[in-house]
């Protein structure tokens, strides 16, 4: 059966095969309803679909990015994930997802599987692992922006939170509720989860503002399958800890699920205050005081950075750490 060509659909709606070319790539500015609706039915009736892939080598673009994330699991991942894909799609780009597990052998076969399907760019939460394989792509002019984490000698745009920020407001509000002794239970620490060390920085930090000596017994992480046996150890001191701050959503279902078992009552056995606003934190019982991250509008940025870049094909001014405003959510659990 031969396959139906823009020619075809040019000859059939009486038009010039630039004219298909123009209507397809939504080049309507001296183009006629008539014209238009004449082109719709030729395509219609012909079934004509147009060759993605020679258009991408006439255009030298897939308009399609990748999307590397260190762990899908996460609320704020899975909001990046819609922000870029809502941007994206307003500008007729496609996204593929990827879900690194903060392994750098996996994000490496990703970074090669997506480089091998020609995407345009990539948004990564870089595992730190392949700093050398990212410098790799700057130098060939590859469009890459990172999110949540910075690499050191990476010059490569990121899009963050201000983690001090966070930490400090959960210990203030904390603090102001009456608490003082104040503990942080967080995953494993790594210096290439930037988020994470900032944090647990910001923790430390807020402590010293308010005259809070640090307690090195009040600060716990571990691998989320550790956290139940170190929040016991944590919480069953002579002296434990009045309130947490959960340093993720990961970490606070971890503590909401220990609170249960042990049948603690929050906030009057332990007070909560979780870093990541999560789906059920207004629904739970007693309602949850989170840090919320704007992950529609850092998900937003980061996608603006990279097609930028990508119909740029420069990185000048764009190669800064953009930081966006933790927002407290007050609610019952301090």
């Amino acid at each position: 059966m031969k396959a139906i060509t823009m020619a075809d659909v040019a000859e059939q709606a009486g038009v010039s095969k630039s004219t298909v070319s123009q209507f397809l790539n939504e080049r309507f500015d001296y183009m006629g309803k008539e014209t238009k609706v004449k082109i719709e039915k030729a395509i219609e009736e012909l079934g004509y679909s147009p060759n993605i892939v020679a258009r991408s080598l006439k255009q030298k673009s897939t308009m399609t990015i990748g999307v590397i994330v260190a762990n899908i699991l996460h609320v704020f991942s899975t909001q990046v994930i819609r922000a870029i894909e809502d941007y994206c799609n307003e500008s007729n780009f496609h996204i593929i997802v990827c879900n690194a597990d903060d392994d750098p052998t996996k994000e490496k076969r990703y970074i090669d599987m997506l480089r091998a399907k020609q995407v345009d760019g990539i948004i990564a939460f870089p595992t730190g692992g392949n700093a050398e394989l990212y410098n790799k792509l700057i130098k060939a002019n590859y469009p890459v922006v990172f999110m949540d984490r910075i690499l050191t000698g990476v010059p490569v745009p990121t899009v963050m939170l201000d983690n001090n920020k966070a930490s400090l407001i959960a210990v203030s509000q904390l603090v102001k509720d009456g608490y003082q002794r104040i503990g942080m239970i967080a995953p494993p620490l790594s210096s290439c989860v930037t988020s994470r060390v900032e944090r647990i920085d910001g923790y430390k930090q807020a402590l010293q503002k308010h005259g809070i000596p640090f307690n090195p017994d009040y600060l716990v992480s571990g691998e989320i399958t550790d956290l139940e046996v170190k929040i016991h150890h944590m919480l069953t001191q002579a002296e434990p800890p009045e309130a947490i701050v959960a340093l993720n959503d990961r970490v606070l279902f971890e503590i909401l699920t220990y609170a249960k078992k042990q049948q603690l009552t929050i906030p009057k056995d332990l007070a909560l205050i979780g870093i990541d606003d999560v789906s059920y934190a207004s629904i739970y019982s007693p309602a949850l005081t989170t840090i919320a991250q704007p992950a529609f509008q850092m998900g937003e940025k980061a996608a603006e950075l990279l097609l930028s870049r990508i119909r740029n094909k420069s990185n000048e001014g764009i190669l800064d750490v953009y930081r966006f405003e933790p927002n407290l959510i007050k609610r019952e659990s301090c």
